[in-house]
């Protein structure tokens, strides 16, 4: 499979009106320009629109402390393998304060032994979701008692938000943006 970038940045020039229009609030937004997944994404300008609304809450204002929300960016980067999303979310996750230990161990495929109680708890559910499509009764209320229902509602949308984004770029060949943090090595089948 070739790893070459398959949607390149647009010109200006070439874009539609509805492009820029696009581009621009994207640009005047926290994120301050197209970059990332919204360089594939702005091949349809509304629904770029309407998806990075929806990044902007989940990781600027819902209810999830910045902790939660960056471990819970990296274990969806992870089960993707996301390069691109992985080496930007790394440093946010350190500085947000999740352990070195647990970025090294998602690195590595593996379930963190080094996790706070309520990134285990994150985790968990997670790993639950990803893997049955499903949450049983005793991992739900464990998220429950920990996030709340609004906590949870806003978990499911990192994730969801997340594994979209994740595969637009897999999809696109988006290549990493930080060279500094170390790529992922893909999961074994």
């Amino acid at each position: 499979m070739s790893n070459v970038e398959r949607m390149r940045p647009l010109d200006a020039a070439a874009m539609s009106a509805a492009q820029r229009a696009a581009a621009a609030e994207l640009a005047a937004g926290p994120r301050g320009g197209v970059k990332g997944p919204f360089i594939a994404l702005l091949r349809s300008p509304e629904l770029m629109d309407r998806l990075q609304k929806v990044g902007e809450y989940l990781r600027f204002r819902s209810s999830l402390e910045p902790r939660i929300s960056e471990f819970l960016m990296l274990v969806v980067s992870r089960l993707w393998t996301q390069q691109f999303e992985w080496c930007v979310h790394v440093p946010l996750a350190l500085k947000a304060g999740v352990r070195r230990e647990t970025v090294e161990s998602l690195a590595a495929g593996s379930r963190p032994a080094a996790m706070a109680a309520d990134e285990a708890i994150a985790y968990d559910f997670c790993a639950e979701l990803m893997q049955t499509k499903g949450v049983s009764d005793a991992t739900y209320r464990g998220a429950l008692d920990q996030f709340g229902e609004r906590g949870i509602v806003d978990m499911l949308g990192v994730l969801g938000y997340f594994t979209t984004v994740s595969m637009v770029l897999n999809v696109a060949h988006t290549p990493a943006a930080a060279p500094d943090v170390p790529p992922l090595q893909p999961l074994p089948l």
